[in-house]
């Protein structure tokens, strides 16, 4: 009875994702750039930026809250990272990013990501003078997610996230909501199988409001100016599905080869194939790489078929040691590199207490 309880939350949490991404993928590639809050598809963590995100299918722990949030219920007890990436190094854009994965009970975890994106201060230009600077001013993207997920049998994990999107400047903001679900189902003699699905970025429309769309203008007919505030248009988000698998080839001594691979639908732009591979020595080194293939990357970044400035390219290395006898506990530094066909890629640094 207890298994076909469990069964039954699985395929009622099935039913509700692929509904909800049949009404959102209505889209094509010639709806690209009419979502917005695209930093929502920026990866900020290192691992499994690493290997180009391909690896939606295993991604275990605080990371998966950004990939697939069902990995969170792998959270052995506590987990904590703090990242920094310099996004199209060269640009100024910096993302830091801390997040924390908690074990509740015996097989959930409650899991909280914060990510930060600025991008330095812009000088603020004029019509009436638009060579000369009239100050400066920063804008600030963040996001918060908070996310349960809980593993309702050996082999079947799932979860879900909320989150709160906020883009803003001085004088103008838009606050925004999403949630994303994902299921992980793990399999084989030694669980190295595994397949994913998440639904990422689902919620409604966001606008701009504020100060800064009000303008001192004259009507035809009065002798006093009067306040006028603009409109802005709503915008959606850039939903997406992820469909991916993973097996790892165990090796004696601890050693591990594992290759994943991830098939991304998104709404607002091209459908995109990752590959990523991961060879780990013993959990304490990992070295990884990663390429993630879009239809017209290849032409010349000023073609219209190329809406997407990064090359494909991810590689990635982890460090870990334990911090003291019990199983699962330790500290790792690890560092991601993605190519980018402009400005010197973007770089990502991590930190990551397992206790």
């Amino acid at each position: 009875m207890k298994t076909l309880y469990k069964n039954l939350i699985v395929i009622l949490i099935i039913a509700l994702i692929f509904p909800i991404a049949g009404s959102t993928f209505a889209g094509n590639k010639d709806r690209s750039g009419q979502a917005g809050a695209t930093e929502l598809l920026i990866n900020p963590w290192a691992r499994s930026s690493g290997w180009a995100s391909a690896n939606m299918s295993k991604v275990k722990g605080l990371e998966a809250i950004w990939g697939n949030i069902a990995g969170t219920a792998f959270t052995p007890k506590t987990q904590l990272i703090f990242a920094n990436t310099q996004w199209l190094k060269g640009t100024g854009t910096n993302i830091m990013t801390f997040g924390l994965s908690q074990r509740v009970g015996d097989a959930g975890a409650l899991s909280l990501s914060v990510m930060s994106m600025s991008f330095g201060e812009i000088d603020i230009r004029t019509v009436d003078n638009p060579d000369e600077s009239q100050g400066t001013y920063s804008p600030n993207l963040m996001n918060i997610g908070i996310g349960y997920a809980k593993a309702f049998s050996n082999s079947i994990y799932a979860g879900v996230v909320l989150k709160v999107i906020s883009e803003s400047i001085a004088d103008v903001s838009a606050v925004g909501v999403a949630i994303d679900a994902g299921i992980q189902y793990v399999t084989g003699a030694e669980e190295q199988i595994s397949f994913g699905i998440a639904l990422k970025n689902v919620g409604p429309k966001m606008m701009f409001s504020g100060d800064g769309l009000s303008m001192r203008t004259l009507i035809t007919g009065q002798e006093t100016s009067f306040t006028v505030e603009q409109r802005s248009m709503a915008f959606e988000m850039p939903a997406q599905l992820n469909i991916g698998a993973a097996y790892d080839f165990l090796f004696p001594k601890d050693y591990r080869l594992t290759l994943a691979g991830n098939f991304t639908s998104n709404s607002f732009s091209r459908d995109q194939f990752s590959l990523g591979l991961e060879i780990s020595l013993k959990d304490y080194v990992m070295l990884r790489s990663g390429y993630t293939y879009e239809q017209g990357m290849f032409e010349e970044i000023t073609s219209p078929e190329n809406i997407n400035i990064n090359n494909g390219l991810s590689a990635g290395l982890s460090v870990q040691v334990p911090l003291k006898k019990e199983i699962g506990s330790y500290i790792g530094i690890d560092y991601t590199y993605r190519e980018s066909q402009s400005f010197s890629g973007n770089h990502t640094i991590g930190i990551i207490f397992n206790f």
